[in-house]
């Protein structure tokens, strides 16, 4: 059996950002001209008037302040609602392939490894742009890498379900290195005009390179423990399959075509199953939460990440033992947590450990308790 590390990982992160004014803005003139067109069913009861959104209620009810997308303009006019994304011909790179490449060099970069090297590509996210071939594959053929590739839809958790999956065949010796990568285009899933939720999401692609042990020069992550569950639930859902065609109507004004949740229910339900998941983990790793330095939750919502720490930790636990980046980048769904461990992991110590942790629509819940090694 070889162990599996983590000894590097990379980001990228688009060049065009969204403030909440900016998306405030757009989504009242949005709300007023539906509200015009429509307002003779509104008056008679047979829809209902869109209200105005407001900085202060999406900061109130997310901690998002802003976030990042591939196109802006498209999002912002109220015409449209949703990024204007070119599309690509046969013969070109996908674009999620492109975001998926640009964070694995990152990471290549960092460890010093030659993509050749790499036998695993994994990509792991919550939506693909193609059924097949798989973008996997292809980032494959773009990086040089050597072995094989698959993709993987695990919603939110699909990172650190990736990595449990990767980490898996490391120790069990059918690969030396792996990119477990999350190319997240979230701003193509959310409905931007559904006020309950048109703030949530933005977009971002990551890296994590998984390698044995005995092959890693440098400062690394141990892996000590990976856990995954899943149970059913239909509390946050998109129907846009591929059945979508086979069925009558006019498609594209179906609400259940975008990024649905039940927010409450979320709420009540996810909190509690995430909190459990982590403490029984540690406890079956021989661990208690005295002995973490650090946690990197999925970045969805700031009063989640909240209330799973104090479960956790059993109090309230200082910023940097719980670093956020949601208010910059938003939710990006399987990245969101691999950003946080990115940007908040080169100040541990030797011997320093925290856990990974995602969670999702499934409802899915996946984490990983490193250790810092110099």
């Amino acid at each position: 059996m070889h162990q599996p590390v983590i000894s590097a990982t990379g980001v990228f992160t688009p060049t065009e950002i969204i403030t909440n004014d900016e998306l405030v803005v757009a989504f009242n003139a949005y709300a007023d001209l539906y509200n015009e067109k429509n307002a003779e069913a509104i008056a008679s009861g047979e829809l209902t008037a869109k209200d105005h959104s407001s900085s202060e209620f999406i900061t109130k009810a997310s901690g998002i302040e802003q976030r990042y997308v591939l196109n802006k303009s498209g999002v912002l006019d109220p015409n449209i609602m949703h990024p204007v994304l070119r599309e690509r011909g046969d013969d070109e790179q996908s674009q999620m392939a492109e975001m998926a490449v640009t964070a694995a060099q990152v990471a290549l970069e960092k460890a010093g490894i030659d993509a050749a090297d790499v036998d695993l590509i994994l990509v792991a996210a919550s939506n693909f742009e193609r059924a097949y071939p798989a973008i996997a594959v292809e980032v494959q053929a773009l990086l040089g890498a050597s072995g094989f590739g698959y993709d993987m839809n695990v919603a939110c958790s699909s990172a650190t379900f990736g990595i449990q999956s990767a980490a898996d065949m490391i120790r069990a010796g059918s690969v030396r290195k792996a990119l477990v990568i999350n190319p997240e285009i979230c701003s193509a899933h959310l409905e931007w005009r559904d006020r309950d939720c048109h703030f949530i999401f933005g977009d971002v692609a990551t890296a994590t390179l998984l390698e044995r042990k005995e092959d890693v020069k440098g400062a690394h992550f141990d892996i000590l423990s990976s856990k995954c569950a899943t149970q059913f639930s239909n509390n946050i859902r998109n129907n846009n399959g591929f059945l979508r065609r086979t069925r009558a109507g006019h498609m594209d004004d179906r609400r259940d075509m975008q990024f649905m949740q039940n927010g409450r229910a979320v709420f009540k339900e996810v909190l509690p199953l995430v909190s459990k998941h982590i403490l029984d983990q540690l406890a079956e790793a021989g661990l208690a939460s005295s002995d973490l330095t650090r946690l990197w939750l999925h970045q969805a919502n700031k009063t989640m990440n909240d209330f799973i720490g104090r479960k956790v930790m059993g109090r309230d636990p200082e910023a940097q033992e719980q670093p956020n980046i949601l208010q910059d980048y938003a939710n990006t769904s399987s990245a969101g947590s691999i950003i946080a461990f990115s940007k908040f992991s080169d100040d541990l110590k030797a011997g320093d450990k925290g856990v990974i942790c995602s969670f999702g629509a499934g409802y899915s819940v996946g984490s990983i308790i490193v250790e810092r090694v110099e």
